[in-house]
């Protein structure tokens, strides 16, 4: 019998000590020092976590930028997310478990972020450079997928729009401008609607990964 996936999470009181929030938040430093700290992420079976508003997956949501247009997709059939699955998405990312964790060597906020690249990797392939910067957080209670989870959400800016993708799920993958997106905005998934609001904001913030 397969064993159970495990995924990263954080007790959901962590974050209403950071500082609860609907939306976008911006003080990124501030939120991570809280996720982050020694012995606060654990790991607990994905069943668990996604009927338990109590815990909070760690998601990282990468949203890829090239000269003024974003990486989107639509997620097809074979989203590992069902509930998503038709909706067009500008975010990469999904849940980071316990082999991502693999390095000892490591603290937990090192293998988040090597668990990230190794990520993007398994669903696309990026043919070029690009700086990887933390922008924010994103957290949305006001449904059943968003009320288990926290994005945190990277901005990889890209000097070519060089990028392939690797995963079947992923359709009609494509570079649009904010306002080719606006256009489309009904059908986002909610985490993509919500960062929409804030792309400009998130291409000049200052925090940085590395």
């Amino acid at each position: 019998m397969a064993q159970e996936e495990q995924v990263l999470v954080v007790e959901r009181k962590v974050l209403e000590q950071a500082g609860m929030f609907q939306g976008l938040a911006f003080d990124v430093e501030r939120y991570l020092n809280h996720l982050f700290a020694p012995g606060i992420p654990r790991f607990i079976p994905r069943s668990q976590a996604e009927k338990n508003p109590a815990y909070k997956q760690l998601i990282p949501y990468v949203i890829m930028n090239c000269d003024g247009k974003y990486l989107s997709y639509v997620r097809g059939k074979r989203a590992g997310e069902g509930r998503l699955v038709g909706n067009r998405s500008i975010g990469i990312g999904g849940h980071i478990n316990p082999a991502d964790d693999a390095i000892p060597l490591f603290g937990i906020y090192e293998a988040y972020l090597a668990a990230v690249e190794r990520e993007v990797a398994e669903e696309v392939s990026v043919e070029t450079k690009y700086i990887n910067r933390i922008v924010a957080l994103l957290n949305d209670d006001s449904n059943e997928v968003g009320s288990v989870h926290l994005g945190i959400v990277h901005c990889w800016t890209l000097d070519a729009p060089k990028v392939n993708r690797k995963e079947q799920m992923m359709t009609q993958m494509t570079f649009m401008t904010q306002t080719e997106l606006r256009e489309v905005e009904d059908t986002l998934e909610t985490w993509s609607v919500l960062c929409l609001g804030g792309l400009d904001k998130m291409i000049t913030a200052p925090m940085s990964a590395d």
